[in-house]
């Protein structure tokens, strides 16, 4: 796909990649530049998988060694400034470039596909980024999608902090155990199904980690989806909802104003059985601040001093 990819952005016009049923081992990196892009599956979306095995903990050396092993990021190549950004980190672990398909470029329509990150259930409960797709641009589009993983599943990115990107996912399917639709984009979620599993981590999983931009009122909405948990939760129900992704502020604690405060709003869908009553919401990664908001009428939504973390007209056997 990649080669599909490369003939797209050197054609300079919107283009469409058809893929056939089968799958497709290998990274795809979709750069800025590339004119409005849709790739779908000519089959069912199980039909047709984008597979990779990537570990966020690997070197940016091992990284590249594993992900261009065939040669197929080479210079001159579109994509082979994404490529030499993720191999020449600074950093001691490749992090979020650990992905299998990852786009930087607006306009881009993904349809019909199986992506999985096949790292899954291969490593312990511990911090395992493993993500399957990455967008870091506006007006992406998502339908009839499956994506798999375990840690960071999906990442609905904004590359630049000072402006939106907007993303709408329909009629689709997400799987993970730890914050596996996380990111900062304005992101819309309708007739999805978000299901969190106990293969690998048994209790304690969250579902959606925003990192909104304290300035921005809008993250991610889930409407008119399902929210689900595997046997194991259901048996023990500790599963969370969300939380918010205090990002970079490990050194300073959260800091009002300054630091991303995620917002989520789930409306108008059914929670099944597995996740916490008592206290949906998890305290935010990288601080651990303690979930708190105000429920007074006329309360400011957009209080940085508290979470933006909602409820709405939800049903299921736990929801009150």
């Amino acid at each position: 796909m990649q080669e599909a990819v490369n003939a797209a952005y050197r054609a300079g016009e919107p283009s469409t990649i058809a893929i056939l049923p089968g799958t497709y081992t290998g990274t795809v990196l979709i750069p800025a530049g590339t004119p409005p892009l849709t790739v779908y599956g000519a089959g069912r979306p199980g039909e047709v998988r984008l597979e990779f095995q990537v570990d966020a903990t690997l070197t940016p050396a091992a990284w590249a060694a594993l992900v261009n092993a065939d040669g197929r990021y080479a210079e001159g190549d579109p994509a082979w400034p994404m490529f030499q950004a993720c191999a020449n980190r600074t950093s001691a672990t490749a992090g979020l470039c650990a992905t299998v398909v990852w786009s930087q470029s607006p306009g881009l329509k993904l349809k019909n596909l199986t992506i999985t990150n096949t790292l899954l259930d291969t490593v312990d409960r511990g911090t395992h980024q493993a993500l399957a797709l990455r967008t870091d641009a506006d007006r992406t589009q998502l339908e009839a999608m499956r994506l798999i993983g375990r840690q960071d599943t999906f990442m609905a990115n904004a590359d630049d902090v000072a402006r939106i990107a907007r993303v709408s996912v329909r009629d689709s399917y997400i799987e993970g155990d730890t914050d596996f639709v996380f990111g900062r984009a304005a992101a819309v979620f309708e007739r999805t199904r978000f299901h969190l599993v106990s293969s690998r981590k048994a209790s304690g999983g969250v579902v959606f980690a925003p990192n909104t931009d304290p300035h921005f009122p809008y993250g991610f909405l889930v409407t008119h989806s399902l929210i689900t948990a595997d046997n194991g939760y259901a048996a023990a129900p500790t599963g969370y909802l969300g939380r918010a992704w205090d990002q970079g502020a490990s050194a300073t604690g959260y800091l009002p104003g300054v630091t991303p405060n995620g917002q989520l709003v789930i409306r108008d869908s059914l929670i099944g059985a597995g996740f916490n009553a008592v206290t949906p919401w998890a305290p935010a990664a990288t601080t651990s601040r303690p979930f708190t908001t105000s429920v007074e009428a006329g309360r400011d939504l957009d209080d940085v001093t508290t979470n933006r973390l909602w409820e709405y007209r939800n049903l299921g056997p736990d929801v009150r």
